[in-house]
């Protein structure tokens, strides 16, 4: 239902797209110090405030998620140097997630097949999730390997990198959307002829499985979401 897609984009803009790495770090070394904290529930607040119209109908719900918010993400910092940062990542989504559909089924109750039913408001969250999302994800999931490298990457080189990829994600989801799958296989045959000279001259295998890696999660989960979304499209006639 459009209620739930409008507290979910909120969530995924808030947590993904206007939450900086800095912020990130301010929080997990200052804990619930730290004014970047306050600061993310703030523009969390102003995002869902603005998506659901600023309907006062909404109020009770918009507290819950919000202080619930807070206090899921306080309970992450304090678990960050204790439990494992990937199984930390999903189980903090999960718990904001159940919250939000918590919300939303008290005040609509809805069943699975009635979930979605706005294709611009999936639209929305297919393209945040493909983008922003994603690199975070995939960022997590690579978490595991640091590959040692000789020459020292500065910060706008590392930011590039970040922008390729979503680049490269969103051209994937649009080329299944649109159902021109030979465009898939001619962006993955040119990434790759660009990154082969990079790797021949580094000749580190560790590098070129982590890079590797990294090429087919950010592939498979672009084509992933783009099935998905043609699936629900079809699926609910939206």
């Amino acid at each position: 239902m459009i209620l739930f897609l409008q507290l979910f984009v909120a969530h995924l803009i808030g947590d993904f797209c206007l939450q900086p790495s800095s912020w990130v770090k301010d929080k997990e070394a200052k804990k619930h110090k730290s004014g970047k904290l306050y600061l993310h529930i703030g523009v969390h607040s102003v995002v869902m405030a603005a998506l659901l119209g600023f309907n006062i109908l909404y109020w009770k719900g918009f507290i819950i998620i919000i202080v619930s918010h807070f206090f899921i993400d306080l309970l992450k910092i304090n678990l960050d140097k204790k439990l494992n940062i990937r199984v930390l990542f999903f189980v903090d989504q999960l718990l904001h997630i159940t919250i939000i559909a918590g919300v939303v089924y008290n005040y609509q109750p809805f069943t699975l097949i009635n979930l979605i039913n706005s294709q611009n408001l999936l639209f929305l969250t297919a393209l945040v999730f493909v983008s922003y999302v994603s690199a975070v994800i995939i960022k997590v999931a690579l978490s595991t390997w640091t590959p040692h490298t000789e020459e020292k990457e500065d910060e706008s080189l590392a930011r590039a990198g970040r922008f390729i990829g979503i680049l490269e994600r969103l051209f994937v989801f649009i080329f299944i959307i649109t159902h021109h799958w030979e465009g898939v296989g001619f962006l993955l045959a040119a990434k790759s002829i660009f990154r082969f000279g990079d790797l021949k001259e580094s000749k580190d295998r560790k590098l070129t499985e982590y890079i590797l890696i990294g090429t087919l999660l950010s592939f498979g989960i672009a084509v992933l979401i783009g099935l998905l979304f043609e699936y629900l499209v079809q699926l609910w006639g939206i």
